[in-house]
């Protein structure tokens, strides 16, 4: 092979290898449908569904994780998400319920057309959570998560940060993980939660890859060092791609893992200026 014929060959080789690094550079990370959690519109849902499912669908939300809304039946709720082309994939359920009678959270999430059923609290005195509730938990969620398999469903719990507490070579939310049984309890990651309880999404992600089946995509305001309470200011829930989540991976890792539905939650006091720049980083996110 002449000289020049092999210089040319590997000017093209380059030049494929460049364009292919330039593509991958602009290729869209977030590919999902726009999800988001009905306690995002927690002030506008109490002034009429309707209203308020019609704001969600002009923002270009198209799933929504609900319990469903006060004064109709969860088939009537259903409905009116229906003709607005929003699905309910992620029905929200209270550990009483799932205590007392996982059936009809079955039956209620079904209602709905869901596929998952989430808890996003286990009760616990002051911010004092411990071993024994802890224990609780994996007792209460290993019967309910299989009630609700045994109905088409998934349960998933959805961690709050309180979890994070030491526990012998890891956390109670390690512990929660070993003892529930994988084939009927699953989790949902909340982004900031985890930051907030110090966690690390990216990190858990890899840990326990596929037991994560949903996610909370919110972001805690950078410089904020959280605790175990679970709780912090409004005013701490900030527009995604502004606080301390790392999006590029924990996307990058979530789909890999499996995650399929995510869903925007804002719990700040201005959701309806936040949301709309949350969608529009997502969109741009590359």
């Amino acid at each position: 092979m002449k000289k020049n014929s092999i210089v040319l060959i590997m000017s093209l080789s380059l030049l494929i290898i460049q364009q292919d690094i330039f593509a991958q550079k602009g290729k869209k990370i977030y590919t999902y449908p726009f999800g988001v959690q009905a306690y995002t519109f927690r002030k506008q849902f109490p002034t009429g569904v309707e209203k308020t499912l019609d704001i969600i669908q002009k923002m270009g939300f198209t799933e929504l994780e609900s319990s469903g809304a006060k004064g109709m039946t969860n088939e009537e709720y259903k409905k009116l998400c229906d003709v607005r082309g929003i699905s309910i994939p992620s029905a929200g359920a209270g550990f009483d319920q799932l205590e007392k009678d996982p059936q009809e959270v079955a039956n209620k999430a079904k209602a709905l057309g869901a596929k998952f059923v989430m808890c996003a609290w286990i009760p616990h005195k002051g911010d004092n959570f411990t071993i024994e509730d802890a224990q609780k938990a994996v007792e209460v969620f290993n019967k309910a998560g299989k009630v609700l398999k045994e109905n088409g469903l998934t349960f998933c719990y959805h961690a709050h940060g309180f979890e994070f507490r030491p526990y012998n070579d890891g956390t109670l939310l390690d512990y929660i993980f070993q003892q529930t049984k994988p084939e009927d309890v699953s989790f949902e990651m909340d982004v900031l939660w985890v930051t907030h309880g110090g966690g690390n999404p990216v990190k858990l992600l890899k840990k326990y890859g596929s037991r994560w089946k949903l996610m909370h995509v919110k972001d805690l305001k950078k410089g904020i060092v959280g605790d175990f309470s679970g709780h912090t200011p409004a005013e701490n829930d900030v527009v995604l791609g502004t606080g301390q989540a790392d999006w590029k991976n924990i996307f990058k890792l979530a789909k890999k893992v499996g995650i399929k539905h995510y869903f925007m939650e804002d719990e700040s006091d201005h959701e309806m200026e936040n949301v709309p720049l949350s969608i529009k980083y997502l969109k741009n996110l590359k």
